[in-house]
């Protein structure tokens, strides 16, 4: 008898074209998360932007948020503070990684390489750093900068938050908080690299490379 365990179903994708309160998606992720772990829901991407919000992670330190000029939200995601908000599209992910290799450190290195692959694909060259969180491209003035954002959660081996990526968002917002408690680099988005992308384009490109993100994690190679 063949005792090979049946691949995952392809997980639900969401695309929501209005800004979602982030106090919202957040509730609504804990409740999926916990339907997956039931049993009672498939695995869900959902891809969304926010209204204007600063989010703090597991390791945010108070003193980040140099001005508090939005909410700031506790996530009980990894890392620290982050801003969301029009423009930046943000990609949440809920897998069930029990039934996906159950390796995080594996599924976190998949996040950055899909992230990484989709903006390939409109000509714009970046990178994962090992000692900083996040996606890192070299600005228009040359120097490195991030472009997006990563940061998770793994309640039970099924994961919440995902990454984040700007598109066109207002870039003078990130300097309420040292985005992920990092100073000494700036952060762009695609539109000042000379880059018009509307959020249904980045969303089809992401989900035309989630293949290759979603079978890396079951690749024992």
């Amino acid at each position: 008898m063949d005792n090979t365990p049946f691949p995952p179903e392809a997980p639900e994708w969401r695309m929501s074209d209005s800004p979602v309160p982030y106090r919202e998606a957040l509730a609504a992720q804990e409740a999926r998360n916990a339907a997956i772990r039931a049993g009672e829901a498939a695995e869900l991407i959902w891809l969304l932007e926010h209204p204007p919000v600063y989010t703090a992670g597991t390791s945010a330190d108070p003193a980040e948020v140099l001005d508090p000029r939005f909410d700031v939200v506790e996530t009980g995601r990894g890392g620290r503070h982050t801003y969301h908000g029009p423009g930046q599209r943000v990609g949440y992910v809920l897998l069930d990684l029990s039934r996906r290799g159950k390796d995080v450190r594996r599924f976190v290195h998949g996040l950055e390489r899909w992230v990484i692959e989709t903006l390939a694909g409109f000509g714009v060259e970046s990178w994962a750093v090992p000692d900083r969180v996040g996606i890192w491209t070299t600005d228009i003035d040359g120097r490195e900068a991030k472009i997006g954002a990563i940061g998770v959660r793994v309640r039970r081996w099924v994961t919440m938050h995902g990454f984040s990526v700007n598109l066109s968002p207002d870039l003078s917002h990130f300097t309420g908080i040292v985005p992920c408690g990092i100073d000494e680099f700036g952060v762009t988005s695609l539109e000042r690299l000379g880059i018009d992308l509307a959020p249904g384009q980045w969303d089809e490109a992401l989900r035309e490379t989630s293949g290759a993100f979603l079978a890396a994690l079951e690749d024992d190679t």
